[in-house]
């Protein structure tokens, strides 16, 4: 296993949605064994495929330090089949570092997806993992938590990340 580099804003890659997964899901194991590896250095609770470059729908997340009956988890061809109510969550991302933004999700989640051997699945959560679950599947359409605030907010939050990589590289 290795630590994957994680993007981050504004990567372009990170704007693109993903492509569906087709074959052997079994290939991509590698890549699961990496992302939880990354994910948990971080350290986070979800990581999705576009994050470290992989434009595919897929994700892995892992609430068990926040959440009882939790753990790590895979989802193939994510998609939410239904849900409810209504929360607001103050959320961080590991690919828009040094920002928390609060975001208005759904309280429930039904979600469906495939396993790594392609047997196709669905979870109910709500809590943390259904938070969880809407923000990995943002990233996989190309959203990102930075979508959610201010233009003049976003614009300040760019400018400053593209001067620390100037800094960086220098």
């Amino acid at each position: 296993m290795s630590l994957l580099k994680i993007l981050t804003y504004p990567d372009p890659i990170l704007k693109r949605p993903s492509l569906p997964v087709k074959g052997n899901p079994q290939d991509l194991k590698r890549l699961v064994e990496d992302m939880f590896q990354t994910m948990y250095q971080a350290p986070g609770v979800g990581l999705a495929a576009p994050q470290v470059g992989r434009n595919i729908r897929l994700f892995v997340v892992d609430v068990s330090s926040h959440q009882e009956n939790a753990g790590p988890m895979v989802f193939i061809n994510p998609e939410i089949l239904e849900g409810e109510g209504l929360i607001i969550w103050e959320e961080g991302c590991l690919s828009v570092p040094d920002m928390l933004v609060e975001v208005s999700r759904m309280e429930k989640v039904l979600m469906a997806g495939q396993d790594l051997s392609g047997k196709r699945f669905q979870i109910k959560a709500e809590g943390l993992l259904a938070i969880a679950l809407q923000h990995e599947l943002d990233h996989l359409d190309g959203r990102l938590i930075i979508d959610k605030v201010s233009s003049l907010k976003r614009e300040l939050y760019r400018r400053r990340r593209l001067k620390e990589a100037a800094r960086a590289s220098a």
